[in-house]
């Protein structure tokens, strides 16, 4: 990611990329910003992209080739305004993050289902990020309703978020992320690649058993610390303090005007799961 990619990705944020010092060297090039690769300035990014670009499953229904390659991961998420599920979004994060000095490690993980069962390889995709004081964080702008802020990961005790209250657990060589005492998924410690994460892509994409292929789904963090869900033509808004509002919408128009002004996604048609 070259630094006008990194600048778009901040300005898609509603974040400024700060200028170089009057004395730098004008002759110098570099992809890396001036400002260090913090864990503040992590938090800050995780939020934003949370509240910026949505969880959506749009391209499954709409027949959208998916592409796990990081250009044209640009080309969706900052070229195109779009959001994705957990491979585009974390695969585009992770880029943007290393292109700002972070140093970024894929993980695998396995969706923890009912009855104690577990989803595919490569079932979801996350983020273990190290900033420049050395600290460790587990980051993941793609699993929808999560934590708001990157999780300790080094750490086993209880972690509180405006998301919920989380812990990482040790499951023998994996860990597990557990949500208010609920198991989210299990994470796999080795380092991976994007391509790894292909076949993964492909089935949550196109078989019948994927949930994403069975429904609709648009979803972003509010300013308030609340969420709001576009699934199908149902409209959900749950408020910071936790209270919740349902709405159907009706004709079409009524259904692009809330994907373009609430996700700022711009749609030629609704998109229909397949078969309906």
């Amino acid at each position: 990611m070259n630094s006008s990619q990194v600048d778009a990705y901040l300005r898609r944020l509603g974040v400024e990329h700060p200028e170089p010092p009057a004395d730098a060297d004008a002759t110098a090039t570099t992809d890396c910003p001036v400002t260090d690769p913090t864990a503040a300035v992590l938090r800050a990014l995780q939020l934003r992209h949370l509240r910026t670009v949505p969880f959506e499953n749009l391209s499954v229904h709409l027949g959208e080739e998916i592409v796990l390659e990081e250009e044209r991961l640009w080309d969706k998420v900052v070229g195109a305004r779009r959001g994705g599920f957990c491979y585009e979004l974390n695969g585009a994060f992770a880029a943007l993050l290393g292109a700002l000095g972070f140093e970024v490690t894929l993980l695998a993980a396995r969706v923890h289902g009912g009855e104690g069962r577990l989803g595919i390889p490569y079932d979801h995709l996350a983020l273990r990020v190290r900033a420049v004081d050395g600290s460790e964080w587990l980051a993941d702008v793609g699993f929808g309703a999560f934590s708001h802020f990157p999780l300790a990961f080094g750490q086993r005790g209880e972690q509180e978020d405006p998301g919920g209250v989380f812990r990482i657990v040790e499951r023998g060589p994996d860990l597990d992320v557990l949500m208010n005492g609920e198991p989210q998924y299990r994470l796999e410690t080795r380092p991976r690649e994007l391509g790894d994460f292909v076949a993964g892509a492909w089935w949550h994409s196109t078989s019948p058993a994927s949930h994403f292929v069975r429904s609709l789904v648009c979803s972003r963090v509010t300013e308030d610390g609340g969420r709001i869900t576009l699934g199908g033509r149902t409209l959900k808004v749950t408020g910071g303090d936790g209270r919740r509002e349902e709405s159907e919408l009706g004709t079409d128009e009524e259904v692009l005007a809330v994907y373009r002004e609430t996700f700022g996604i711009e749609l030629g048609r609704v998109p229909a799961v397949r078969g309906d």
